[in-house]
């Protein structure tokens, strides 16, 4: 590297360029900092505390998402002063509403209530609707804590469910921000923001409004940021397990831009769709119609064959026969009333391949240059 200088993290001298923080330079080095507040793309705010580390010299442990790395710096990042921080904010955390990961270490009458409870604020008896796929609970596991020892929390906002694509769950929010950043920073959507303060602190729309009245264009990039189960899909919540799924990278086809994103499959079926994260040209985001216009793909609706209509109704036909009508019928329009009376309308949901094709094939065939693309195709 250019200018390069250098660190100690754990005993490793690394070298760091200007402007990187102390998480960069250890991420670029394969080695682990828990976040849960860090957001690629968005600036860092060390909110929740978890990536602290302990530097030599200083005062207190520093959040290295937001600390710049300095020559001469010694780091630790799992010291027992590191750990211990660690531990008692991740406590705090699952103390803090309904976090029923299975974490806690007894099955006594207290534990039985609050999983009843949950029960109940969910409307399913099962647990956490992100079970297995939560970035909160994999920390729980790592340092082996649970919300015992501190006073629970009363759900103080009800589950807002009224939204078409997302639900939010008030309860499970951890105040981390990245979807507030996701909206803001990411997307540049400004839906959401903080509002209140102190314990009645919650992530809001304009007015306190459910996000189907507010600006919001469920682009579900929020959905994608949350590391907890605040927010979730409303067609998969409960449905589907991350290990029931799989995921097949693919490109959306709504428009010409060329989303990279991943489909996840279970029962040969697409029950959710994600953007490819650290991939060209939507580096992870997806408009509403990538990240939720999937459900036509299984649809019963769905033509199995091409139609020719007769006699004032439709008749499914082969390809072959289907194609060599349509042939017919333009080259007789071409010859009876001329090539200007014929025109071609392509999609903006097709590849640029695609589209090329069409291109040449109403002026090099049809000899004509009446072509268009309807995005409503």
């Amino acid at each position: 590297m250019s200018d390069a200088q250098t660190l100690t993290i754990n005993g490793h001298q690394l070298e760091f360029e200007a402007g990187e923080t102390l998480l960069e330079v250890a991420r670029r080095n394969s080695i682990d900092i828990p976040t849960l507040c860090h957001l690629k793309g968005a600036t860092p705010t060390g909110a929740c505390r978890i990536c602290v580390v302990e530097v030599a010299g200083a005062r207190s442990l520093l959040a290295a998402c937001a600390t710049p790395a300095t020559a001469g710096m010694e780091v630790q990042t799992e010291s027992p002063k590191v750990v211990e921080s660690r531990k008692l904010i991740l406590q705090l955390m699952l103390s803090s509403g309904n976090h029923n990961c299975a974490v806690r270490g007894s099955d006594d009458s207290d534990w039985t209530r609050f999983q009843l409870q949950v029960h109940g604020d969910d409307g399913s008896d099962e647990l956490c609707p992100v079970w297995g796929d939560c970035r909160l609970q994999d920390l729980a596991y790592r340092y082996q804590v649970s919300g015992e020892g501190f006073t629970g929390t009363e759900t103080r906002y009800p589950m807002e469910t009224v939204n078409p694509f997302i639900v939010r769950d008030f309860s499970r929010c951890i105040q981390c921000g990245r979807c507030v950043q996701a909206c803001n920073d990411i997307q540049v959507n400004n839906a959401i923001s903080f509002g209140y303060r102190g314990p009645a602190s919650k992530i809001i729309a304009a007015g306190d409004r459910p996000l189907k009245d507010s600006d919001c264009v469920f682009c579900g990039e929020c959905v994608q940021a949350c590391p907890v189960g605040a927010l979730v899909e409303k067609d998969v919540r409960y449905d589907i397990r991350q290990w029931n799924t799989k995921k097949v990278r693919t490109t959306c086809s709504y428009c010409g831009v060329g989303c990279q994103m991943d489909l996840h499959i279970q029962d040969n079926q697409i029950v959710k769709v994600s953007g490819t994260d650290d991939a060209v040209p939507n580096d992870g985001s997806l408009c509403v119609k990538g990240r939720f216009g999937f459900n036509f793909v299984a649809s019963g609706e769905r033509l199995q064959a091409p139609l020719i209509k007769e006699n004032g109704s439709f008749r499914a036909a082969s390809w072959d026969e289907a194609l060599d009508l349509v042939a017919s019928r333009l080259k007789t329009l071409r010859d009876t009333h001329g090539s200007d009376c014929l025109g071609v309308l392509t999609s903006a949901r097709v590849s640029n391949e695609e589209n090329y094709i069409a291109n040449k094939f109403t002026r090099a065939v049809l000899n004509t240059n009446n072509i268009d693309h309807c995005a409503r195709l």
